[in-house]
């Protein structure tokens, strides 16, 4: 039976390569709403993607996308349901004319919209009657976002879109997904490292590193969750500290006031005010600082792993 309420499925997916493991990842994307990866270079979020597009194969688990199975073969009328947009433009198509490669989607997608296509050209300033090989990088990007959503997909899978965009294509970018949501049943989701990005227009946020997921939370309640609190008074210390609910790090700034991190703010609060402790001022965390103390968590982890290891 199909779960129309998840557009992506990954169950165990594992890839092994001689410098890098991918994995195990589990991840389950909504339907209906963006959903943008963060993380380091080099975390495994193309490959990721890849994997989704059985453009490689995983060694281990499953995929699925739009209810079907990936590793089976994505079908033809699979493929006409997803746009794509891959981090890094093929060279091999330097001397085709963007006219000639729009003509060659056309052919595959029989629901192109040629009056999009144009639109949407025109919107972000493309002359598609050039060499792709002359294409600038953001013009060449504009181009092939261009192309992912000129057939109307049901899932559209975006790579860095907005890799070498000035800020009044990125702008538009963002307004041209904002209008291609509307509809309400589409799905994105997309990998970006720019933090406006993904808080102007992600719905959930999906953290990976070292080809691992760190966590998948929804946007408002992940930006509400995790704050940095000065809390003062008598008779706290660093051990009494680290008692606060979702404490993921604890700093003396001074006399009797200790810099908190937590991703429970409001519980957090609530403990402050059951020990007696004042709060001095709170500051929310930018989605950069929660991708920070996200991975210290995680090498902490990793670490007390090892010694419980080492010490069987």
């Amino acid at each position: 039976m199909i779960d129309d309420t998840i557009a992506i499925q990954l169950d165990g997916v594992v890839q092994n390569r001689s410098n890098f493991k991918l994995g195990p990842l589990h991840m389950s994307i909504p339907s209906g709403y963006i959903t943008a990866i963060v993380g380091p270079n080099g975390s495994g979020k193309s490959s990721t993607f890849r994997l989704m597009l059985n453009l490689d194969k995983a060694d281990e688990g499953s995929i699925q996308l739009l209810g079907h199975q990936v590793e089976k073969g994505l079908g033809t009328e699979l493929k006409k349901r997803i746009g794509y947009l891959h981090d890094q433009s093929s060279i091999h198509e330097n001397g085709m004319k963007g006219t000639e490669k729009a003509e060659f989607h056309r052919f595959w997608y029989n629901n192109w919209d040629v009056n999009r296509y144009r639109e949407l050209l025109h919107l972000l300033e493309v002359d598609d009657n050039q060499l792709l090989g002359k294409m600038s990088k953001g013009m060449r990007r504009k181009f092939e976002f261009v192309l992912s959503l000129a057939h109307h997909p049901d899932l559209l899978l975006l790579d860095e879109p907005s890799s070498g965009l000035d800020p009044l294509a990125w702008k538009m970018m963002i307004e041209v997904l904002h209008r291609y949501m509307d509809q309400g049943d589409r799905t994105i989701l997309m990998s970006s490292h720019i933090i406006e990005e993904v808080k102007r227009l992600a719905d959930f946020i999906v953290f990976m590193a070292q080809g691992r997921v760190l966590g998948i939370y929804e946007k408002d309640e992940l930006f509400s969750s995790w704050f940095t609190i000065f809390v003062s008074g008598a008779g706290l210390t660093p051990k009494k500290a680290a008692f606060m609910p979702g404490q993921c790090g604890v700093e003396h700034t001074g006399g009797m006031t200790y810099r908190v991190t937590t991703n429970k703010a409001a519980e957090a609060e609530d403990w402050c005010a059951a020990e007696g402790y004042q709060i001095v001022s709170r500051q929310a965390l930018e989605l950069d600082e929660i991708m920070n103390a996200l991975l210290m968590q995680d090498r902490l982890s990793s670490r007390t792993n090892e010694t419980k290891g080492a010490t069987k």
